[in-house]
């Protein structure tokens, strides 16, 4: 072996750095969910928890694994979608991916420094110690993902253990202290219907995305053949727990479900420390403290693979002729598309004075086409490419491969027909700068 195989080698991930990489990329943990309580009710959240994985992620999470065994190439779904329905719809499929972890990392950055008011009061106050602090930490990231898969999957593992420890004690308290029905109400009175069957809905689908979203690296990981199926089914039952235990624990003994909001976990766990050996609630806050420092890592451990596998999209398309060669360089040292990181990251920076909760209407309506293209993909090319080889397949045959196809795609017309007027009009029109940025592509390129 050379040296620079060895160095190859030695850069890639296992199944066990995948894993956590994975879940961290898909969950990072519970926090998020809260305003699901408040806008589709107690039962209904609780209901969506467990149900919408067998509609979204475990659909996807079948697809991904076949898709994967049978190509596992840098860029995963933007060229698998490529190779099942040509130039046109491949490009629409990276570019849109890409264009969501836009929205996504500056709105981590930002809640992650959110969270971090709970220490430093007049982060609140002072914006541009707010934002600074954002940037901050996608400049951390962004060195660490220069380094590489294993750095990212190292790091993810410690954030992740950190992140177990307080919920799993939350959890377990919660549980004890159970002496209310966490499913009722079902949903809020008087709440209007489309915010608990629409709004309620597209946060449970960015709950559940995601799981196709580290075949991009396939490359980078060590056997993806084997290891992505293995990991796929390792984290899918892994984030519905992390959801729906947490959510169940907290309802069923702090409750107050109408006062949920963006880090309301904090305050549930708080309460449920403080009902620990029989002392008053809120007598004991160590729980909520801690709750909140697992919040902010977990933001991390969701910023750092987002940089990681969205970055690797535009490397592929600069690779393929669809965005400017520079951005398939690779870093001497580390073999890491280095430009396409530092570029993503500055994006990130110029959107970190966002918000995640007006954000999510518009990343569901970029998340729900790619899956479609994705999940379209499974089936097309079972018909164009036959031949490929499949180490693992989706099973039940046909009747499988339809359940694959149909279940994400009724999910997402159902989240896009709930859609707010935010959403439906910044939606549209991100998914309409696909087509655009196509066309000047494809002239730039007849010109040249």
């Amino acid at each position: 072996m050379t040296t620079s195989s060895k160095s190859s080698a030695l850069g890639k991930a296992g199944l066990f750095y995948l894993v956590f990489v994975m879940f961290s990329y898909t969950t990072g943990g519970p926090f998020g969910l809260e305003d699901m309580v408040t806008t589709s009710g107690p039962g209904m959240t609780l209901v969506y928890l467990l149900v919408l994985p067998f509609f979204w992620c475990i659909p996807v999470s079948l697809v991904s694994a076949e898709l994967t065994t049978a190509m596992p190439v840098e860029g995963g779904f933007y060229r698998w979608t490529r190779a099942a329905f040509g130039d046109f719809w491949g490009f629409l499929a990276g570019w849109w991916n890409w264009s969501a972890s836009f929205l996504l990392g500056g709105a981590y950055a930002v809640l992650f420094t959110d969270y971090l008011v709970y220490y430093f009061p007049r982060l609140k106050t002072t914006w541009w110690e707010h934002y600074l602090v954002s940037v901050a930490l996608i400049a951390v990231l962004t060195w660490v993902n220069l380094r590489g898969i294993q750095m990212v999957g190292q790091v993810a593992t410690a954030l992740e253990i950190f992140i177990f420890l307080p919920v799993l004690i939350m959890i377990a308290l919660g549980l004890l202290h159970w002496h209310r029905n966490p499913f009722l109400p079902w949903v809020p009175p008087h709440q209007a219907t489309f915010k608990v069957f629409g709004v309620g809905l597209a946060l449970g689908l960015w709950l559940y995305s995601g799981y196709e979203q580290l075949s991009t690296v396939a490359e980078e990981i060590e056997n993806p053949q084997r290891a992505y199926p293995r990991a796929l089914a390792l984290v899918v039952p892994l984030s519905m727990a992390a959801y729906f235990l947490p959510t169940l624990a907290a309802l069923a003994s702090a409750g107050h479900w109408e006062q949920w909001h963006t880090g309301f976990f904090s305050d549930a766990a708080a309460m449920i420390g403080g009902s620990f050996g029989g002392r008053p609630w809120q007598a004991r806050p160590w729980l909520g403290t801690w709750m909140t420092l697992a919040a902010m890592v977990g933001n991390v451990a969701l910023l750092n693979s987002t940089l990681l596998t969205a970055t690797r999209m535009p490397f592929a398309m600069a690779e393929d002729g669809y965005l400017p060669e520079v951005l398939a360089q690779k870093h001497a040292r580390y073999g890491t598309p280095w430009l396409a990181i530092v570029v993503s990251a500055a994006i990130y920076v110029l959107l970190a004075w966002q918000s995640l909760a007006n954000l999510i209407s518009v990343y569901i309506w970029l998340r729900s086409a790619t899956t479609v293209l994705t999940v379209r993909s499974a089936w097309k090319l079972r018909r164009t490419h036959p031949q490929l080889k499949r180490s693992f397949t989706i099973p039940g045959g046909r009747a499988g491969l339809l359940y694959v196809v149909v279940a994400p795609l009724v999910m997402a017309l159902m989240a896009l027909l709930g859609s707010d007027r935010f959403g439906l009009i910044g939606g549209a029109i991100a998914l309409a700068l696909g087509p655009v940025v196509y066309g000047i592509v494809r002239y730039t390129a007849r010109v040249a």
